[in-house]
């Protein structure tokens, strides 16, 4: 009995010392968390599979209508067949007159099937040719495991998208001022019409941007969200995920407590300085071109190397001029910027004039 109890304490102990990398058990058949600046993906399971996406598809309808030109404040005539689409709707009346503003908030905040195809009918002129640059602007964003067929997530087996693909749109989604205020709105009154946001992150979850909730019997919970907390932005991708708000929390929190969101450099930030030739200045201060960020775990260690063209530079010197890189490295990843002189710097060599040129030449012609 004291030999099998040991035993169990050695065990225990050196549990103890291992380290706790295991990620939070997650219900979702697909799922990815990603830092919003570098895309770094912090965790992954089944990234890549491709499955229905339900009304997260709302999202790049979302984005492919903001980047069409239209304004927000653009009314239109609501035509009949944009009323009575299967599934969620805001219940759209033939002849009522409405802005794309209104039927963007009713899609993203309520989910309605009618506000997307209303959506993609002002925005693309018809249906099917909004859906094509769904699929161009898929392919622009490197989404590769995506096709869409419809603009409110509908059930069809050619249309479909990835958890990692989903991400990448939530990115592109975020930069998007317009789109990344709509998502983030708990409820509003526009239009005669009061919508509520689905997204319960947005109540529960501390620094919660939104995005988008989706669902169908066949595609299951659907979830795409983001969170800020420190100057760090996370997005979390969940796809046929059951307990799906209990997902983005677990994943969430672990990321926030693993990872850190660190400045590398700022730009314009003095790394070195180097000396110059032929001035009155004998040094030229060497700055960060740009500014440079990395998503870390707390306990992590960066290398830095500064990567010089040369050890002295010769004047005259033009400020902004590129002089090298700095490259910021660890076991996984590195980020390189560019080095360059901090200010300009004149040379001290008077030029000769008319006079002393002539003195030259007369000295010149004298028998040594």
């Amino acid at each position: 009995m004291k030999r099998n109890l040991s035993a169990a304490l050695v065990v225990l102990l050196l549990f103890s010392l291992m380290p706790h990398v295991q990620a939070a058990e997650v219900s979702a058949a697909s799922a990815v968390l990603m830092e919003e600046e570098s895309g770094k993906v912090l965790y992954e399971k089944n990234a890549h599979d491709q499955r229905l996406i339900a009304s997260v598809t709302k999202l790049m309808t979302a984005l492919v209508a903001l980047e069409s030109g239209h304004s927000l404040q653009e009314e239109v005539v609501v035509p009949e067949q944009w009323t009575g689409v299967e599934g969620s709707s805001i219940y759209l009346r033939p002849g009522e007159r409405i802005t794309l503003e209104t039927l963007l908030y009713g899609m993203l905040l309520h989910s309605g099937n009618d506000a997307a195809t209303a959506v993609a009918g002002i925005c693309g002129g018809t249906v099917e040719e909004f859906v094509d640059q769904m699929n161009a602007k898929a392919a622009e964003l490197g989404m590769k495991d995506s096709h869409f067929t419809n603009p409110s997530g509908l059930n069809d087996e050619d249309h479909y998208s990835s958890a990692y693909d989903m991400a990448l749109l939530a990115r592109a989604c975020l930069a998007n001022e317009s789109l990344a205020r709509i998502v983030s709105t708990k409820s509003i009154s526009l239009g005669g019409r009061v919508f509520t946001n689905h997204n319960k992150l947005l109540w529960r979850y501390e620094g919660c941007l939104g995005l988008k909730t989706g669902y169908t019997e066949k595609a299951g919970r659907t979830l795409v969200s983001a969170a800020e907390r420190e100057g760090m932005t996370l997005i979390c991708v969940t796809l046929n995920a059951p307990n799906d708000w209990a997902d983005h929390t677990a994943l969430l929190d672990e990321s926030f407590a693993c990872y850190q969101s660190c400045l590398l450099a700022q730009e314009g930030e003095l790394l070195c300085s180097l000396p110059v030739q032929d001035s009155l200045i004998p040094f030229c201060p060497i700055q960060a071109g740009e500014s440079a960020r990395m998503c870390l775990k707390k306990d992590q260690k960066v290398e830095r190397e500064l990567l010089l063209d040369t050890h002295i530079l010769v004047s005259p010197v033009r400020q902004g001029t590129r002089v090298g890189e700095v490259v910021y490295r660890t076991q996984e990843e590195e980020i390189r910027i560019p080095l360059v002189t901090g200010q300009t710097v004149t040379s001290c060599v008077v030029s000769a004039g008319p006079v002393e040129r002539l003195w030259e030449r007369l000295q010149n012609l004298l028998p040594g």
